[in-house]
């Protein structure tokens, strides 16, 4: 992979030789190099399998150029990206592409400004989870199964169905999923942030289904850390546990009911319902419900939503955003009361600028101008609580996945959202794109204290049992 003074060197000559273009008023270069591992999850008690299969991983980058072209007919902007190049001849072609693309765009102001913030986080990733090995990425796999199945083992419930190892394996135990993987490194240079920034951040996340099939029991969960030394079995042991609690299940009459959501629910309603309507583009198009509410009561007191993107330890966290400028903590809800807004540079300007503005904010003046102006850093860690204390910002979420990244690996832009009222926590939802392999490796799973779950293995094919194995290939993947 890439290292981050290959891409600082990279950004810097792409942006020497786009400078000197006398019609290039202003620029901005992004480089990107990501990562993506992956290991499937696919074991079946009744079922021969391997239990652990199919790793996987990619690896891809690019650069991207942004420039602002003065003509005879005005102000143009224009981008242009090419992929597997970071050599000027490579910036060369993406400027001539971003040229080709020029057109103008009226609501266009300037290319993102630098406000004086500090930068929060720096050396934030995990080395070992950005060098990490085949055989650890297969090892995380197993550590995932092992935990499900221990907590099959050593159900009472189970025991008493099966009556023994074989009824046990009749039951059909399940567990499904895959662990990910994701290695990110970024620079950006601009012609309002002259100076080469970098950036690199890493996650390894796990998502899992178990199934009791002859119940008819199934369970899932997930888990997700941006330190290879933190990674558990938890995820494994808490599938299991929800399949078993599963079985027996009665289905309710229709009606009202109190129920305290557990984590998918509860990141489902932030992602898809709640921070999308505190989107600066969404109060731009008028497809908000919190149109014109800037101040007003949306919610009840009790609830209060932050977006931190600078938040130490969660996997949505980053040093800096897709356009160079510091994350940082922004309150969306406090008290039950709109305070902030998601934005980026673009459409805070353009929001800022919009004739319609007290109609789709709220307010305007310097209360507007203020919030708008500070549009300049990134979260993409939620969380609801009571606090109070945070400043009142607009900041763009975290992500280096924007329409113009070179790269074609989308970062994880994970969310993470933790209710007060109801103790239930949101759970990561990153995207992914994959395109390095992995040849097979055998792998021997860690030994697990029982004899039923050792009978099993036994009665199965050993893990990636093949007699060849092909050389550990890269290849990249065009945007």
């Amino acid at each position: 992979m890439r290292t981050t003074g290959e891409l600082a060197r990279a950004a810097q000559e792409a942006f020497d030789l786009v400078r000197a273009e006398g019609d290039v008023s202003e620029v901005e270069v992004f480089v990107a190099a990501n990562g993506s591992l992956l290991t499937r999850l696919n074991y079946t008690s009744h079922i021969p399998c391997n239990g652990v299969e199919e790793p996987k991983s990619v690896e891809s980058y690019g650069i991207g150029i942004q420039a602002v072209f003065d003509t005879p007919a005005g102000r143009l902007l224009g981008f242009g990206s090419e992929p597997s190049d970071l050599s000027t001849a490579g910036a060369a072609r993406a400027l001539a592409k971003a040229r080709q693309a020029a057109v103008a765009d009226p609501e266009f102001v300037s290319l993102p400004k630098g406000t004086g913030e500090t930068r929060a986080l720096s050396d934030y990733h995990d080395p070992d989870l950005m060098d990490v090995s085949d055989e650890r990425l297969v090892e995380s796999g197993w550590t995932i199964v092992n935990g499900a199945l221990r907590t099959f083992v050593n159900s009472s419930k189970l025991a008493e169905l099966g009556g023994s190892d074989e009824g046990l394996r009749k039951l059909g135990l399940i567990v499904g999923g895959d662990v990910t993987m994701l290695q990110e490194r970024i620079a950006i240079v601009s012609s309002h942030m002259p100076r080469v920034q970098t950036d690199e951040s890493t996650l390894i996340s796990a998502f899992v289904t178990a199934m009791v099939e002859a119940q008819g029991a199934k369970g899932s969960s997930s888990s997700a850390t941006t330190r290879l030394g933190h990674f558990t079995d938890e995820a494994g042991a808490a599938a299991a546990q929800a399949a078993i609690d599963a079985m027996g299940g009665e289905r309710v009459p229709s009606g009202r009911y109190t129920v305290v959501f557990g984590r998918q629910p509860v990141a489902d309603i932030m992602n898809n319902l709640i921070v999308p309507a505190c989107n600066a583009e969404a109060f731009y198009a008028s497809a908000t419900p919190f149109l014109g509410r800037l101040g007003g009561t949306v919610a009840s007191p009790r609830l209060s939503i932050y977006d931190h993107g600078a938040m130490p330890g969660l996997v949505g966290s980053k040093g800096i955003t897709c356009e160079g400028l510091p994350t940082g903590r922004t309150d969306l809800i406090r008290h039950g009361r709109l305070t902030g807004c998601l934005a980026n540079w673009y459409s805070a300007q353009r929001l800022l600028r919009d004739p319609a503005l007290r109609d789709k904010l709220g307010t305007t003046g310097p209360i507007a101008e203020a919030a708008l102006t500070r549009a300049t850093a990134s979260g993409s860690a939620l969380a609801t609580d009571g606090s109070s204390t945070a400043r009142p910002a607009w900041r763009p979420p975290t992500s280096w996945s924007r329409a113009r990244n070179p790269s074609p690996t989308r970062s994880c832009c994970a969310r993470w959202a933790m209710v007060s009222t109801s103790d239930a926590s949101g759970t990561p939802t990153p995207s992914t794109v994959r395109a390095r392999v992995i040849s097979p490796v055998r792998w021997s799973p860690t030994p697990i204290s029982s004899a039923a779950v050792a009978s099993w293995h036994r009665s199965e094919p050993t893990p990636f049992a093949s007699t060849t194995t092909s050389p550990r290939s890269s290849t990249t993947s065009s945007a």
